[in-house]
């Protein structure tokens, strides 16, 4: 048996009028013109049955797999009452504390956030220190890089927002 593992996660949310928009635990600033053709910006953010954080959600589900413990949804489901608008680092933290108690540690994460706004940069230190908060790790162990798809498909129109991860994970 392996003492090395890797896993990888995916997710997607649609952009909604009236959500807060919240990636890598941290809470961001996001506004489009209305939808109603009324003046002024409205807030945005991310449709889910939890708080809809896409990054969390791949990382989570990077991190389950390595330990081949199936995905977020098997954990945490969109059917029940209890995960309902669940705060995603709730998620993280229990994730960790799965491949814990499977005899793993984090090695690593590498993570992507594919969104054309708003811009993901200046949040990426936050989110790296709020998620190594949460799982208990040094912020230099999370990688999060963000792109475009060049005003392409869904993100292009801006219609959603995803995210891939890759986790690594050894056996203690």
């Amino acid at each position: 048996m392996s003492n090395i593992r890797v896993g990888m996660g995916y997710d997607v949310h649609r952009i909604v009028e009236g959500r807060e928009l919240w990636l890598g635990g941290i809470k961001i600033p996001f506004s489009l013109p209305s939808s109603s053709g009324e003046d002024g910006l409205t807030s945005y953010g991310l449709l889910g049955h939890s708080d809809a954080d896409v990054l969390i959600h791949a990382i989570c589900d990077a991190i389950l797999g390595a330990a081949n413990l199936r995905d977020i949804g098997y954990h945490f489901p969109d059917t029940s009452a209890e995960t309902e608008g669940m705060d995603s680092k709730i998620i993280l933290k229990k994730s960790i504390e799965l491949i814990t108690a499977n005899g793993y540690r984090l090695g690593n994460i590498d993570a992507t956030i594919c969104a054309e706004k708003p811009k993901m940069n200046p949040h990426i230190p936050a989110m790296q220190q709020c998620m190594a908060q949460v799982i208990g790790c040094d912020p230099d162990m999370i990688s999060i890089k963000a792109t475009t798809t060049e005003k392409l498909g869904f993100t292009g129109r801006q219609e959603g927002i995803s995210a891939y991860a890759v986790a690594l994970i050894e056996r203690v």
